[in-house]
Parts: C-alpha cells; sequence; structure tokens
C-alpha cells in the first residue's frame, strides 16, 4: 500500500501525513494552531506554512489564544517584520481576531473543540476515496462550519479553508483507501 501521494518524498510533509493530519485532535491550543496556520496557508501551498510552522509557534508565542487577542499595532509591526512567517497584514490580523473570537467563545462557555466538532456531529467522518480526485475542495459540513466561524467573529474561515481544517484535525478522514494511514486513523 501506498501513501497519500500528495505528501510527495518531503521528509517533513511525509512525517505530518504519516504522525498528524486525519488524527483526531480536541487540544484547544491545537486546535487554534491549526486554525491559524490554515488560514494563513489560504492561496499558499501546506508545505510552505508546514516548513515555518516553527517560526509560527515563535512569533505567536506558542498559539496562546489570550496573549494573542491583545496583541497591538507593534506586535502586528513585529510580525510584518518576521521573514519567518508569511508576511501578509490581512493574515496576521486575522490571527488576532480568531484569538479574540476564540476568547468571546470560551467566555460564553463554549470551546473550539466543542464548536468544531458538532459539525461532524462529535465523530470523523470516513471518506472511502480511492484517488485524490475524488477529494472535494469543501461540503456541506464546510460550508456551515464556515457560516458559524463567521459570524461568531473569526477570519480566514471560507468553505475551502475549513474543510482543510476539518481533514487536519481529524474530523474527516479523507486518506485514500490505498493509503496506511486510512486504516490506522480509523481505527483509534
Amino acid at each position: 500500500m501506498e501513501r497519500c501521494s500528495w505528501c510527495g518524498d518531503d521528509p517533513l510533509y511525509v512525517d505530518y501525513h504519516d504522525t498528524e493530519w486525519g488524527v483526531p485532535l480536541h487540544d484547544e491550543r491545537a486546535l487554534f494552531e491549526f486554525l491559524v496556520l490554515e488560514g494563513a496557508q489560504a492561496g499558499l501551498s501546506w508545505i510552505t506554512i508546514l516548513r515555518k510552522r516553527e517560526n509560527y509557534r515563535r512569533a505567536f508565542h506558542g498559539f496562546d489564544a489570550e496573549r494573542i487577542a491583545r496583541y497591538d499595532t507593534r506586535d502586528v509591526a513585529r510580525l510584518m517584520a518576521d521573514a519567518g512567517i508569511v508576511r501578509n497584514r490581512l493574515k496576521i490580523e486575522g490571527a488576532i481576531a480568531n484569538a479574540k473570537a476564540t476568547l468571546a467563545l470560551y467566555e460564553q462557555g463554549g470551546s473550539l473543540d466543542t464548536l468544531f466538532w458538532k459539525f461532524v456531529d462529535g465523530k470523523p467522518t470516513i471518506n472511502r476515496w480511492q484517488t485524490l480526485a475524488e477529494v472535494p475542495a469543501s461540503t456541506p459540513a464546510s460550508e456551515a462550519m464556515s457560516k458559524e466561524l463567521k459570524r461568531r467573529g473569526f477570519r480566514f474561515v471560507g468553505p475551502t479553508v475549513c474543510y482543510a481544517h476539518m481533514q487536519a484535525i481529524g474530523m474527516i478522514n479523507d486518506h485514500l483507501i490505498t493509503c496506511p494511514r486510512h486504516t490506522e486513523v480509523y481505527c483509534r
């Protein structure tokens, strides 16, 4: 059996595919990290963001939503000058807005875990794709998630970004059926 071809043979990409992608995730900080990284990835390749991931962790203080929500214009300027991340003002401001929206969610007694996973009724959707061409860019669930996140003040959360997020955090198992990870993730 062969792994999903989208990861190619780049060791970083292969490791991400083999250890993280599609594994159900429920840790709040990690969920917030993926939300920010998926937003940063919009219009770019995931490997670009993956290569900058450690820089993002450093630049965004370990994805501490409470701290990021307090970022001001000096922090935006600091981030815009940081060559280790994607220096796009809208994406940086989007990450700050997402931290604020996350804190508002917490203040209402909610969590990212509960919010995200409700779109798949709390359990992963197991797809049985045979080719990458079958994998959609978005679904009705990612469209509903996008609409709800936008309503709550989140940014860079269109249906395609939401679908990629759902795949990354294991809400959707989109490993091809020919990939060993399809069964490994499914059986977790």
